[in-house]
């Protein structure tokens, strides 16, 4: 009776085991771009709710919400995830930010 040492790989290719570095290094960073985009969107939609329907500097306020939510979106959706729903409902976007996404 012979014995044979247990498979690593259980069967499989070892070659098609391999680590990508490469691809688990852009994963991180999605992530965290992720994270950072999410923050700036949360931070501007603060400072335009803090600020009066009829504060001077309103428009500025409204146009950067809503670069930041469009930055967001970009980057949500360059992680996969195409659905934005749940996010307009917890950060609780304004339909005014959501009218002028992508505007110049």
């Amino acid at each position: 009776m012979s014995l044979r040492p247990p498979s690593l790989f259980n069967g499989a290719d070892p070659r098609d085991l391999h680590f990508d570095a490469l691809s688990h290094e852009v994963a991180g960073e999605k992530a965290s771009a992720l994270g950072r985009a999410g923050d700036n969107a949360a931070k501007a939609l603060t400072r335009l709710n803090a600020a009066g329907e009829d504060h001077p500097d309103r428009p500025a306020l409204l146009k950067a919400a809503a670069d930041a939510v469009h930055a967001f979106f970009i980057q949500r959706e360059l992680c996969g995830m195409r659905r934005h729903d749940a996010i307009i409902r917890d950060l609780a976007i304004p339909r005014l930010v959501l009218a002028r996404l992508g505007a110049k």
